[in-house]
């Protein structure tokens, strides 16, 4: 068995239909475009002909020189073919990149169950060492050495990664990039351009931050996320997508660990959240106002002050969780590890977790396998777009046709612990401040959700401070009256304008 074809039975193994190889990169694999999960070291370009063999002999080098680019066909025992593509990269002498396709193969051509290799199911993979002649063994040591294992987080573009180690030094937290428009940061709310200019096309750094998946999204008319590595220790996400004027970019600057509640500058503790046995906590706000950051360290509180297994759902993970004492943390990222939220929520509840964390309940399936989640004895983490927590609960409601709604009202009364929403607004001096609503489920709150009294529930809400609750207004009452933040900043942020102002006043 050639080292090519181990690599292939790889692939079949795991679902993929495509391979990818190139001087100076580690192999890599997808599934119709999505990436599957594949550790190996970088290639040379020796490495690569002693891999493709008889594939690549001096006949076909010649001709891959001339042309730049050949086509092949391989036939892999028992597996069928698999079309090659190798490209000789522009202005190199000797690096080249190869694309490997499961080729379509007739019903009657694949080989029967009884012959296939055995299922592997969740034990990583080894490849066995390839009967290989001396001379080439030094060369494939590594292929022979190649497991699969938990896929690391893309990198930037060299360019990119540039542009976003200024934009850190200059304490951003997000980074936009596209075509015709100079780059943008985003520090401290407000977009300040960075004196830098990109001159490489957008197309290319994406494709190389995010990978054969890009130009599959692209034509389905939907954008890309991905997790990436940044310079200093940071991670970030990466969000692709088409607009009327060409290609843009926006990249999320992320923390290197998650952070503690404390530090976080909640104005009431929260912190026994994440000593709930089950039930759901609701985390709302606007986009980047950090409900990703404090889900994480509700969840990383959660798993450090008992013995949970922590599953996490997210699109794309944000956040690497850390394993801690007698917990585990099992974090799946949809569209890799798993189809959507809804698929992966029900595969959750076969996996025995204590804790589930749920980037964002998005449609009345993930929502009601949610609440089912947390009626079953499962502590369910979960952010939602709303303004408040009023309006939140009104939201999940209101996914569900009138016929329904009575219904998801009891399951929500029952299950729902708290629910959290959140502001960042602009610290005077430079910085941003947050600002916090929380409500807490009592039996009055929930017998407002159940009778559909959302004014029962702000008042409620209003007296609730002895409880562990604060709403938003005098949360932001409080951030002014300290002059942590502007009074001009605080009334822009408010839902209820008369309630703030009354605050201010008392």
């Amino acid at each position: 068995m050639s080292a090519l074809d181990s690599l292939l039975r790889i692939v079949d193994q795991q679902g993929a239909n495509e391979l990818r190889l190139g001087t100076d990169k580690a192999p890599s694999m997808f599934a119709q475009g999505a990436p599957k999960k594949l550790t190996m070291p970088a290639t040379s370009t020796e490495a690569l002909r002693q891999l493709l063999g008889e594939l690549l002999d001096d006949a076909r080098l010649a001709q891959l020189d001339k042309l730049g680019r050949i086509e092949l066909s391989h036939d892999v025992e028992r597996l069928g073919a698999f079309r090659l593509t190798i490209t000789k990269r522009p202005g190199a002498a000797l690096a080249i990149d190869a694309i490997v396709l499961r080729a379509p193969v007739a019903p009657r051509e694949r080989p029967s169950s009884a012959a296939a290799p055995p299922a592997t199911g969740a034990t990583p993979l080894h490849l066995e060492p390839a009967p290989l002649a001396a001379p080439a063994a030094p060369a494939l040591a590594a292929f022979a050495a190649a497991t699969l294992a938990p896929s690391t987080p893309y990198r930037l573009a060299n360019t990119l990664e540039a542009l976003v180690t200024r934009a850190i030094g200059m304490g951003a937290s997000d980074v936009h990039v596209s075509e015709g428009d100079p780059p943008m940061a985003r520090v401290h709310g407000r977009l300040v351009p960075l004196d830098a200019a990109i001159s490489e096309p957008l197309l290319e750094l994406a494709r190389s931050t995010v990978g054969p998946a890009l130009d599959a999204r692209l034509a389905q008319k939907a954008s890309a996320d991905v997790s990436v590595d940044l310079p200093g220790g940071a991670r970030g996400r990466v969000n692709v997508y088409a607009t009327s004027r060409g290609l843009a970019m926006a990249i999320r600057v992320l923390a290197d660990r998650v952070p503690t509640l404390g530090s976080l500058g909640f104005p009431i503790a929260i912190d026994d959240l994440g000593h709930l046995p089950n039930g759901l906590v609701l985390v709302t706000g606007a986009t980047g106002s950090g409900k990703s950051t404090t889900l994480a360290a509700l969840a990383q509180h959660a798993i450090e002050s008992r013995s949970v297994v922590c599953v996490t759902l997210e699109d794309p993970i944000e956040y690497v969780l850390s394993s801690h004492g007698s917990s585990l943390v099992r974090q799946r990222q949809i569209g890799r590890d798993a189809r959507d939220f809804a698929t992966g929520l029900r595969d959750a509840l076969r996996e025995d977790p204590d804790v589930l964390l749920i980037g964002e309940m998005r449609d009345p399936e993930s929502i009601q396998l949610a609440l089912t989640a947390a009626e079953t004895g499962h502590l369910v983490l979960a952010s939602l777009h709303s303004r408040g927590a009023v309006s939140a609960i009104e939201r999940v409601i209101d996914t569900y046709a009138p016929e329904r709604q009575g219904q998801i009202r009891v399951m929500l009364a029952d299950s729902l612990r708290a629910v959290v929403a959140q502001r960042l607004l602009p610290r005077e001096g430079g910085g941003r401040a947050l600002a916090a609503e929380v409500l807490r489920v009592t039996a009055s709150v929930a017998a407002s959700i159940r009778d559909a009294k959302p004014a029962s529930i702000k008042s409620a809400m209003q007296a609730g401070r002895g409880e562990g609750m604060i709403p938003l207004e005098r949360s932001l009452a409080d951030l002014a009256k300290r002059r942590v933040v502007s009074l001009e900043a605080a009334r822009g942020a408010a839902n209820d304008l008369s309630t703030f102002t009354q605050y201010m006043t008392a």
